[in-house]
């Protein structure tokens, strides 16, 4: 039995008190504004029932991660206690064409260990020269009468699907369903232990499996499935995901953000994965927030594995010749995201690359453009025309293979340098290797510059 488990019986028994962690404090938040302006308002603040799972001897994030980030500081001493990067639904929004045209409220939270005292919370935006911003702060007394300290609604009985230790010592995966009645929950259990195990399939998690803690927890539906509204189809499932997702039919996100954490917290978590129970092939990721995959598509691994990069370690997609969900064209400026450049000569990777190897790296890319737009415009008339999905798949498996023989193939197949074309961008941005996970949906893994980036945010969760 692990110690968070006994926290909440032996926090009466004062010599322990120096031992246990503490309890998990959650500010639930608004985030709302247009593509041009923004602003914020406190909604609630929440202590989770569980204590927090983090590595005590890591508080402050260390790894230059997402568009936003929040610091806790002692509100006497301003000594810093708790920092995070992350990524937020607000931020995909502003990229988008909706954005330019009307205002949208999205839920957010921090969350982090409960402070002894209270605490100034500093919410700061990522600047173009890729500095910070500050953007909004405010004050918490993590004591305070208004504190909500209620039990949320279970979420049911909790799984342990992996355990290789103490939370505060592992990278504490939850694996959360959604759309699962309670008849399904068997179907739920096999589904989240069929792609825990896939996951650690692919390295460098293959490596790091020992890093590891995985849980499972399942609120049961009413009815089984997830809304698709461009379909017609319309739930309200537990934790309130959907395909669709600013109108891109693959992209599956909740905006339920209350819900959602309050289900989560009956778990030890670091990261979360919203395995969503539909044969529809869909997903999404977004970095410190959650991944979701769709369970039973023939490309369910595929997508569990590029998703979760995502949210793990902020990697961004690579691709650029399907349908993008955010707006093309605006000035390259270096993104954030490990995984991507603007600066082919100088990459954030230069220290992998391949000796003697051209930057920018010479590939197949006309060839590969060329196939790639032919294979986008079977997709759309596929789904236009409301073919049963096995259709779907039936068109990435012949994708996939020509994929790749081509770039496993091509003279630079192998190398790590700078290739163009990445981030939703034909031009002006480039990846590390020439095939990637983040890349196409062939089995190569993950490049060079993932890599490095998912084993540094590994680290950063089981330093003791």
């Amino acid at each position: 039995m692990y110690l968070f488990t006994r926290a909440l019986v032996i926090l009466a028994a004062p010599f322990l008190m120096a031992t246990q962690p503490a309890r998990t404090l959650r500010v639930d938040y608004v985030h709302q504004g247009t593509a041009t302006a923004e602003s914020f308002g406190l909604d609630r603040v929440v202590l989770e029932p569980l204590p927090w799972p983090g590595s005590p001897a890591q508080p402050v994030d260390a790894s230059n991660l997402g568009k936003f980030k929040f610091e806790v500081r002692d509100a006497k001493t301003k000594n810093l206690l708790y920092s995070r990067g992350f990524a937020s639904i607000f931020g995909e929004w502003q990229d988008t064409p909706e954005a330019a045209k009307r205002s949208r409220a999205f839920s957010e939270s921090f969350r982090f260990p409960k402070p002894d005292a209270p605490a100034d919370i500093q919410l700061f935006r990522r600047a173009e020269d890729n500095g910070w911003k500050e953007v909004w702060t405010f004050n918490i007394d993590p004591d305070a009468q208004d504190v909500d300290s209620s039990t949320p609604t279970s979420a049911g009985e909790r799984v342990e699907i992996l355990m290789n230790g103490e939370p505060s010592s592992k990278v504490d995966l939850l694996i959360l369903g959604d759309g699962y009645t309670a008849a399904e929950r068997p179907k739920f259990i096999k589904d989240a232990k069929r792609l825990a195990a896939l996951l650690f399939d692919v390295s460098p998690y293959k490596e790091h499996k020992a890093d590891f803690n995985v849980w499972g927890l399942c609120p049961p539906a009413k009815e089984s499935g997830i809304s698709r509204p461009s379909t017609g189809i319309h739930m309200r499932n537990p934790i309130g995901s959907a395909y669709d997702a600013f109108g891109a039919e693959r992209y599956i996100l909740t905006f339920d953000n209350r819900a959602f954490r309050d289900f989560a917290s009956q778990a030890p978590y670091d990261f979360v994965e919203i395995l969503v129970n539909g044969r529809t092939y869909g997903g999404g990721g977004i970095h410190q927030l959650y991944g979701t995959v769709a369970s039973d598509n023939a490309f369910s691994p595929y997508i569990f594995v590029h998703e979760f990069g995502h949210h793990l370690a902020g990697l961004a997609d690579e691709y650029y010749t399907s349908d993008a969900v955010l707006e093309a064209g605006k000035p390259r400026i270096e993104p954030w995201e490990p995984n991507v450049t603007a600066d082919p000569k100088h990459p954030k990777w230069l220290a992998l690359a391949s000796p003697g190897t051209a930057l920018p790296t010479p590939w197949k890319k006309a060839e590969f453009e060329q196939y790639s737009h032919g294979i986008q415009a079977e997709r759309r008339a596929i789904r236009a025309a409301k073919k049963p999905e096995n259709v779907m798949e039936a068109l990435f498996r012949r994708e996939r293979e020509h994929e790749t023989k081509l770039l496993g193939t091509d003279t630079s197949s192998g190398m790590v340098g700078a290739f163009e074309g990445a981030n939703y961008e034909a031009t002006g941005y480039f990846r590390s290797q020439e095939d990637c996970i983040m890349f196409t949906r062939d089995e190569v893994g993950f490049c060079a510059a993932c890599r490095q980036a998912i084993e540094g945010v590994i680290s950063q969760y089981t330093k003791h």
